[in-house]
């Protein structure tokens, strides 16, 4: 009889199978019924959210650390980077490898000073939903008046001195390793706001269950474009300069260089 396949098998076949075929965008996780793309009424400024965003992120603050290193040894290299851009505001790139990797990059840029933008999708419903929305969740929607809302919201916020994430990847793999191709939408609000690009890349090892373990939260020098080029050349520069600062850390941490699956579209 044919052994049955755990989870971390079949998620790591799924992976497998997604990398061969290069579909590295693709959602295998469901995202449920259970959440509201955000209207021209979403109130992303959070102003009537005030006191709770407060409380929930004072409560990150000083328990996120102890559970991280906990659950994960986790530890942070690379602050000097973020000392060096100052009161600037940047555009955060990370890897998005877990459910809780938004407290990640809170643990490595500031749990006061992060936002962090999300598909529509996690605007969940409920409880759930409301203790996202005062962490700091800045959804992206499908509804046009909404998106204007979107922009104008995280050019306020990186113009302020803020960094606001973007999972660049755009799906989550679960436990996923190597860096995967970026998106450009991050880098068009960079370019729009005139800010520099934040890499930050996460790698880790596994435990025999396949579970995560001795996280390291890299923060990577910030990535600087030309002033002088035109905007669709500078967004090409920070997206290259970002993909290139998480291929260096990735070969450097695991020591290997980064190849993937032979690709089974040519086949």
């Amino acid at each position: 009889m044919r052994k049955k396949r755990t989870v971390v098998e079949k998620r790591e076949g799924i992976q497998r199978t997604l990398e061969s075929y290069r579909r590295f965008d693709y959602d295998y996780i469901p995202f449920g019924t259970k959440w509201k793309d955000p209207d021209e009424t979403f109130d992303y400024t959070g102003r009537d959210r005030r006191i709770g965003t407060f409380l929930l992120r004072f409560g990150m603050a000083v328990l996120a650390p102890l559970v991280l290193k906990v659950a994960y040894g986790c530890k942070v290299v690379g602050r000097e980077n973020l000392k060096a851009l100052g009161t600037s505001g940047a555009v955060c790139v990370s890897n998005h490898i877990a459910y809780l990797d938004t407290l990640f990059v809170r643990q490595a840029v500031g749990y006061f000073r992060s936002f962090h933008t999300m598909g529509p999708e996690n605007n969940k419903t409920g409880l759930g939903g409301a203790f996202i929305r005062r962490g700091g969740m800045l959804p992206l929607s499908y509804n046009l008046a909404a998106m204007r809302n979107f922009n104008r919201e995280v050019d306020r916020l990186l113009k302020a001195g803020k960094i606001v994430n973007f999972y660049a990847e755009q799906a989550m793999w679960v436990n996923y390793r190597k860096p995967r191709p970026m998106k450009e939408g991050a880098f068009y609000y960079a370019v729009k706001s005139n800010v520099p690009v934040l890499p930050v890349f996460f790698t880790f090892q596994k435990n025999r269950s396949g579970c995560m373990r001795r996280l390291v939260i890299h923060i990577l020098p910030a990535v600087y474009a030309d002033e002088t080029l035109p905007r669709k050349e500078k967004m090409k520069a920070f997206k290259e300069g970002a993909e290139a600062a998480w291929r260096k850390c990735y070969e450097e941490a695991y020591g290997v260089g980064l190849e993937y699956l032979p690709d089974r579209r040519k086949l």
